[in-house]
């Protein structure tokens, strides 16, 4: 597919610049070079946490930013109109030039904006999982960069597959077993792009990506960039625990639909310390506005050192949910009616908290649902969180007949 989209910039007069190492990089560093390198745009082939059979193209802006949907809308119209013009082959460019600094400009990007002499006292040891993907070629070096020991698990670019490309905490089992196992500080999964990262402290347990956006944040705010709008921006598919933690300390919480790019444009217009997802993706405004793993992994050491505290210590500050996610296989229509019906049944309800920005989202009084129709799949998915365990599981099974019913299935 890489060397499709170079044939087809080339015939439409652009000039293709190939990252060196054969066009292999993490996402997040080619949206880094984009901006940094003052180039117009960039084109990044990748599957991100999917199977390689879902490859496509993901289009960059000059601020390192993905297009926005409109714009998006604008060149899928173009391009299946098929209203372009291609340049006359003798104004085409021959071959593409190759781009030999990206992944030093990154790796140096991230490492510059920490604390790194005070990474480097604590002497960490940080277990890495690439899951066989780019992440190896810069996550191990910016470790090293901030004088952390780091020990990788699959950390050797292959097609063939170590784990599942998604990092969670199930498909971070053997990872995590080698943090207890080795004595580590920490460990840390990635997808198989690089933007995202899970955590999995010094006991082995690991953790969904709000709860390190909820800690990340109030230590920004109050750390890094105290002059910010004390605002983050996340998706509604984050734990009700992120307005439990950050609200008490000024820090208003602003509600997205699901996607990354939708957290990237309301920072863009709106300001504020960060932006996260669930699914391990952080963004760091003064950095990139778009998820990178490998700087959460930085800012996650630094908070670390400045507060002087094991992994554990700082998750041991939220409050505790317990989450159960699942899926229905649903046409869109049907998953669409389904929240109509949840929408009607909830809404002016008192005790209850409504969100409707993507899907529904009900907040009560020790627990939250979210149910959406998936924007990759024809499935409606469900997520619950509630103070016990026994809740979560009762609610979710409730949630997913009602929908079945709902969508008379």
């Amino acid at each position: 597919m890489l060397h499709a989209v170079v044939a087809g910039l080339e015939a439409a007069g652009a000039r293709p610049f190939i990252v060196s190492r054969g066009g292999y990089a993490p996402t997040p560093a080619i949206q880094y070079a984009v901006k940094t390198l003052g180039y117009d745009a960039g084109v990044i082939v990748t599957a991100s946490h999917n199977p390689p059979e879902y490859n496509g193209i993901k289009v960059v802006g000059p601020l390192g930013i993905e297009i926005d949907r409109e714009t998006e809308r604008k060149v899928e119209e173009i391009y299946f109109s098929e209203r372009f013009r291609l340049v006359p082959w003798s104004r085409a460019a021959i071959d593409a030039a190759t781009e030999d600094r990206v992944i030093d400009t990154y790796v140096h990007g991230v490492v510059e904006k920490v604390d790194k002499q005070l990474i480097k006292s604590r002497g960490y040891r940080v277990l890495v999982d690439c899951a066989n993907n780019v992440s190896a070629l810069t996550t191990p070096r910016i470790l090293r960069a901030l004088g952390v020991k780091a020990y990788t698990l699959a950390c050797n670019p292959s097609p063939e597959p170590y784990r599942e490309p998604e990092p969670t905490p199930s498909s971070l089992a053997e990872a995590a077993r080698a943090v207890t196992a080795l004595g580590l500080d920490l460990g840390v999964g990635h997808d198989g792009d690089g933007d995202r990262a899970i955590f999995i402290d010094e006991r082995g347990e690991a953790w969904w990506g709000d709860r390190v956006g909820a800690l990340l944040s109030a230590y920004i705010a109050e750390h890094k960039l105290p002059d910010a709008p004390r605002r983050v921006v996340t998706a509604v598919s984050s734990s009700r625990l992120v307005t439990d933690y950050l609200e008490p300390r000024g820090i208003e919480v602003r509600w997205t639909p699901v996607g990354s790019i939708n957290i990237a444009y309301t920072l863009l217009r709106e300001g504020g310390v960060a932006g996260f997802e669930e699914n391990g993706g952080f963004l760091y405004p003064p950095h990139l506005l778009a998820r990178d793993g490998g700087m959460t992994l930085a800012l996650f050491l630094e908070m670390m050192a400045k507060e002087n505290a094991k992994a554990s210590e700082l998750f041991a500050k939220l409050p505790r949910y317990y989450a159960v996610k699942t899926k229905i296989p649903m046409a869109r229509d049907k998953a669409l009616k389904v929240v109509e019906e949840l929408r009607r049944e909830y809404e002016g309800r008192p005790g209850y908290r409504i969100v409707t920005v993507d899907g529904i989202r009900v907040d009560g009084e020790d627990f939250w649902f979210l149910v959406r129709p998936s924007g990759t799949e024809p499935v409606l998915r469900i997520m619950v969180e509630a103070r016990s365990p026994e809740k979560a599981k009762k609610l979710a099974e409730e949630l997913a007949e009602k929908a079945r019913r709902l969508a008379g299935q």
